[in-house]
């Protein structure tokens, strides 16, 4: 009998299906069911009762899984004490980032991680959706926007300002809008997060608010296809400066309306739980903080952004 095994048993136990936890785990079903009968045949017990339908725990079952889960955590928490102690950087970072930002900023980021902590791999889970650490395989998450969830770590990286941005081409053809009312007549490139469609863009002057419903030819649910099609000169987009950068310090794309300020938000490293704050994650929220700095301070030597844009709300 493995800790692997035990890890297995867990899993089953928590989602009552060896299919469920084996797919949780990245194995196979055989090898979920022969880590089952390995601990079971130490044991000498049933710890599942098996039907064609359905699995639940035996009574036995039900008086070990505590035991284990707890044994479990002891011995995880020893392991990462010692390496806390000894600052050993490595293991497995299974992080979700989002689309755009991921495709285009954290991959080279991560890259030069990996090349300087050699003893770091990485599981990149690429997705723009809310993520749910009981459903997807992964331990730390970047997303835009605190947490919302009171039982999750969050760490802030940076504020993050939006930009209005089109290339100078579509604008050229097209007019460049003085006002955001002005946009009525202009081609949104819109993002669409499961029902939410980000169709009404609210700017700021002075205090004052000014909201402008778009119309648009072209909707994603995935980011990076709204900054694709900004880039080729489809229509405007209000996005991240984070995703847009490259774009904006190559002159692909030019920021308009900067007189007004849309509403901003903020970069966030969150972890499902204490025990995935390891010193490599620690690191890690280091190196992406120090990164956006860069990439903010390019931006602000260019003059598209000020300080105060990226200082805001600090």
């Amino acid at each position: 009998m493995l800790l692997e095994d035990l890890n297995v048993i867990l899993k089953v136990a928590e989602f009552r299906s060896i299919t469920a936890a084996a797919a949780c785990l990245d194995m196979s079903t055989a090898t979920a069911s022969a880590a089952i009968k390995r601990v079971e045949r130490a044991l000498d017990v049933e710890l599942f009762i098996r039907t064609t339908r359905r699995l639940r725990l035996s009574i036995a079952g039900e008086r070990y899984i505590p035991h284990c889960e707890q044994a479990l955590q002891m011995l995880d928490k020893a392991k990462q004490n010692v390496k806390d102690d000894l600052d050993i950087i490595d293991g497995e970072l299974r992080i979700s980032v989002p689309s755009d930002l991921g495709r285009h900023l954290i991959l080279p980021w991560l890259d030069e991680f990996m090349q300087t902590h050699t003893g770091v791999s990485v599981k990149l889970h690429i997705s723009d959706s809310n993520i749910d650490f009981y459903r997807d395989p992964v331990d730390i998450a970047l997303r835009y926007g605190s947490p919302t969830d009171a039982n999750l770590y969050g760490f802030k990286i940076c504020n993050v300002p939006r930009v209005l941005c089109a290339t100078p081409e579509y604008l050229e053809n097209n007019g460049c809008p003085k006002h955001p009312h002005d946009l009525a007549t202009h081609n949104g490139l819109l993002y669409q997060l499961h029902d939410m469609l980000h169709d009404v863009w609210a700017f700021s002057q002075q205090g004052k608010t000014i909201k402008v419903k778009m119309q648009s030819n072209r909707t994603s649910n995935d980011a990076e296809l709204v900054r694709r099609w900004c880039v080729s000169g489809k229509g405007i987009a209000a996005k991240s400066s984070l995703d847009m950068s490259n774009d904006l310090l190559s002159n692909k794309i030019i920021p308009i309306l900067t007189e007004f300020t849309l509403n901003p938000t903020e970069l966030w490293l969150i972890c499902s739980s204490r025990q995935t704050i390891t010193p490599a994650v620690r690191l890690l929220r280091e190196h992406f903080k120090i990164k956006c700095a860069e990439v903010y301070s390019q931006l602000i030597d260019k003059e598209i952004l000020t300080k105060a844009d990226v200082d805001e709300r600090s």
